[in-house]
């Protein structure tokens, strides 16, 4: 529980870099969905695992009461729904989002894009039925990424500076 909030900021990061990254090319319309989803996707993934972790906070403090079935079960299926429903869902639309963009102005190669929309596919239809399809955005983040990073290492020096306004 305690790695969530690091994921969440590291994510943001993420997000700031691709922005960043944009800069002028950025489309209005396709960046609003894309940073709202991102924001919609944290906020489900913080809230499952607020829930979750509220979980096991309630047993540990009793460890010789039994929890109620009901509440065990309603917290379980909160948590369930927030984060394999809503914060699945919303990561897709980012996905999507973030390889349109990505095809529109070049910032990461096509190939990327387009796997970032099968991928986006597979998380959508397939989650419910793979429990791994979780893996499928931190896999496509780390990938933009990689590429970002060894792409930026590889401009001269002076390409890193931006001019003044």
């Amino acid at each position: 529980m305690q790695l969530v909030p690091i994921a969440g900021i590291a994510f943001l990061w993420f997000i700031g870099v691709l922005r960043d990254r944009l800069g002028p090319l950025e489309d209005r319309f396709f960046s609003t969905v894309f940073f709202g989803s991102a924001l919609l996707f944290l906020a489900m993934l913080f809230a499952a695992a607020a829930v979750a972790g509220a979980i096991v906070l309630a047993f540990a403090a009793q460890p010789n009461d039994r929890i109620s079935a009901d509440t065990f079960h309603f917290a379980r299926a909160v948590a369930y729904n927030l984060m394999n429903v809503y914060a699945i869902k919303s990561a897709c639309v980012f996905m999507v989002s973030a390889s349109t963009v990505a095809i529109h102005t070049g910032f990461v190669p096509r190939w990327i894009a387009l796997l970032g929309y099968s991928l986006a596919f597979v998380l959508l239809v397939a989650s419910y039925y793979l429990p791994w399809a979780f893996v499928v955005l931190p896999i496509w983040v780390f990938l933009v990424s990689a590429h970002i990073l060894i792409d930026e290492m590889r401009r001269p020096p002076h390409a890193h500076e931006k001019s003044p306004q």
